[in-house]
């Protein structure tokens, strides 16, 4: 018989559909349209003219910006969706509130060298990533214009990664909080006022004690299919200390969730065949002096990574009721996952 299960922290409802129950194996990797021949990579080394200029980069002390000589770059989008140049100009239309698209679109190239998959870089690049990522953030960060910054990757044609097969992942700066993340700190934030405890953190307690939903534990980390998991093998990766932003992450702390980044997609490369998938980084928006922001973000909201392989399709139930179905048991996908050795 099918199960509801509820989301503790944003209260969503999610069907798991035992009828339906699939092994790893059913899960092929969905058709994806060749590369188009004889186009030339723009992320690779030595093809520095063909991206806009680079924002920032670590590099050899030696080489000039827009130069070979980097190990990763910055630089912004070619079709960016929000454009940093400007004014917000928020005003209304009768009941419609409008304002201008300001933000800022950009591209952060993880190695200079021609792979695809972000589970084939060594445990230092993916580190000088996330360095990277904290950088960036804390930069945008200084611009009164922003409220957030999100950053994503899509590998693979269906995840929305195109046909450059680069590693490389995106950073989208906001004028306003993204509703996703606004539903995490609403519910994170009641969950507090009536518990005085943060509700990740308890998620975590019960997840180290049950054992059944986690994948891999390394250090300050652990990666665990989430109780009511929306998509087949989907993965949050959790710090174990309270932090409600992720710019807070200490060095060593840097490499530890490389470690556990590079552990969790390559179990889910061997795993399901290298499948298409999104991340996302979910930290606490910027906190500028506001009557009436919530006081207790720091406390009651906690950061965190999601991986989501795209080995289903959302349908016409889904959009009709914002239910999900998900046709593999989150403990048998964490059994497989645990179980893959890599």
């Amino acid at each position: 018989m099918p199960q509801l299960r509820k989301d503790p922290i944003i209260g969503r409802w999610v069907i798991i559909a035992t009828e339906r129950a699939k092994r790893p194996d059913d899960f092929k990797k969905i058709a994806e349209p060749p590369p188009p021949e004889g186009k030339e990579c723009p992320f690779c080394e030595g093809k520095e003219h063909l991206t806009p200029p680079e924002i920032f980069s670590f590099r050899s002390p030696k080489s000039a910006a827009n130069t070979p000589g980097w190990q990763l770059r910055v630089v912004s989008s070619i079709a960016p969706v929000l454009h940093i140049e400007g004014d917000l100009d928020r005003h209304g239309q009768g009941v419609y509130d409008v304002m201008n698209g300001i933000g800022a679109h950009e591209i952060v190239i993880e190695s200079p060298k021609h792979i695809a998959n972000m589970s084939d870089l060594s445990v230092e690049d993916i580190s000088r990533t996330i360095s990277c990522y904290i950088q960036r953030i804390n930069d945008l960060g200084q611009d009164p214009r922003f409220k957030y910054v999100l950053i994503f990757k899509n590998y693979g044609w269906v995840a929305g990664g195109g046909h450059v097969r680069h590693t490389r992942s995106q950073l989208i700066a906001t004028p306003v909080t993204p509703k996703r993340v606004k539903e995490k700190l609403v519910g994170a934030h009641k969950y507090f006022e009536y518990h005085e405890r943060c509700v990740f953190c308890d998620l975590i307690k019960q997840e180290l004690n049950d054992k059944q939903r986690i994948i891999a534990e390394i250090d300050g980390f652990i990666a665990m299919t989430p109780f009511a998991s929306r998509f087949p093998f989907e993965v949050v990766i959790y710090p174990k200390k309270h932090a409600c932003d992720f710019t807070t992450l200490e060095m060593p702390l840097r490499n530890d969730l490389a470690n556990i980044m590079k552990i969790v997609l390559t179990k889910l490369k061997v795993c399901l065949n290298d499948p298409p998938y999104n991340y996302l980084v979910h930290t606490a928006p910027f906190r500028r002096p506001k009557p009436g922001y919530w006081r207790t973000i720091d406390q009651d909201f906690h950061w965190h990574i999601e991986i989501t392989p795209r080995l289903t399709r959302v349908a016409g139930f889904e959009w009709g009721t914002g239910f999900y179905i998900c046709p593999v048991q989150p403990e048998e996908a964490a059994k497989f996952l645990r179980e893959t050795n890599v």
